[in-house]
């Protein structure tokens, strides 16, 4: 097969998971923004340039209340914080990119699409941008989509809720989740993070309990690297 087929294919088969979760939820969006007063065209612009679930909905919800242009904007920038991280720890394998093309797949990042091109990296994959282009805008195509319809159809639904649409995003990171889970480090990683997030959740913290879970996760996940280096190190055989 040519190399290009290829990886144009591939990419639309790393696309697939992920654009089944950004339909229902942009749809979410697309009705959640107009019922805070959002302009429909507007809501479709935000997910064409903002492209951020979690900072869209944030941004809906406090435009609703009537938040402030500053606490909005610094809200929204804490959310999106981790796209750094996330185009951080890719940036070791696009040594050989030009900053042109790593600015637009740094663009197009996402959790889920990061998930999935750090895991096909990590497995030996061999770079190829146009595989995560395709990925990248796919996805986002999908989402910008479900926004629309749910922004100019948003009317015809009172309530998202009973629809069951908040899941859809849940169950796609837990497939994302289970192939990442390859040693017994990453499961005892993934538990003890999904434990600490519920218990955080139900003691009250509200939605800080999934960034510092994650970040009690990762310093676990740290940790128990270190040990096992050391303990390489120890017996090398």
């Amino acid at each position: 097969m040519n190399e290009s087929i290829y990886a144009w294919l591939e990419g639309f088969k790393r696309a697939l998971p992920i654009c089944l979760g950004y339909l229902p939820v942009g749809f979410a969006f697309g009705v959640l923004a107009t019922k805070n007063g959002i302009p429909p065209a507007l809501a479709v612009a935000m997910s064409c340039v903002q492209f951020s679930g979690s900072g869209q909905f944030v941004f809906a919800s406090l435009w609703g209340n009537g938040a402030g242009y500053a606490a909005t904007a610094i809200a929204v920038g804490i959310v999106n914080l981790r796209y750094l991280l996330m185009s951080a720890a890719e940036a070791p394998w696009m040594n050989g990119v030009n900053r042109v093309k790593r600015f637009f797949l740094g663009w197009g990042v996402t959790d889920e699409s990061f998930v999935s091109h750090a895991a096909a990296l990590k497995n030996g994959w061999r770079l190829n941008t146009v595989t995560m282009f395709v990925c990248n805008q796919t996805t986002q195509l999908a989402w910008v989509g479900g926004s629309a319809i749910g922004a100019f159809c948003g009317a015809l639904v009172d309530d998202v809720r009973p629809l069951g649409l908040d899941y859809a995003i849940t169950a796609m990171f837990i497939a994302l989740l289970i192939p990442q889970c390859g040693s017994r480090r990453h499961l005892i990683v993934a538990i003890f993070t999904a434990a600490l997030s519920i218990a955080l959740k139900c003691s009250g913290l509200g939605q800080w309990n999934i960034a510092l879970a994650a970040i009690a996760g990762a310093t676990l996940g740290l940790c128990l690297s270190r040990i096992r280096e050391e303990d390489a190190k120890r017996d090398p055989a």
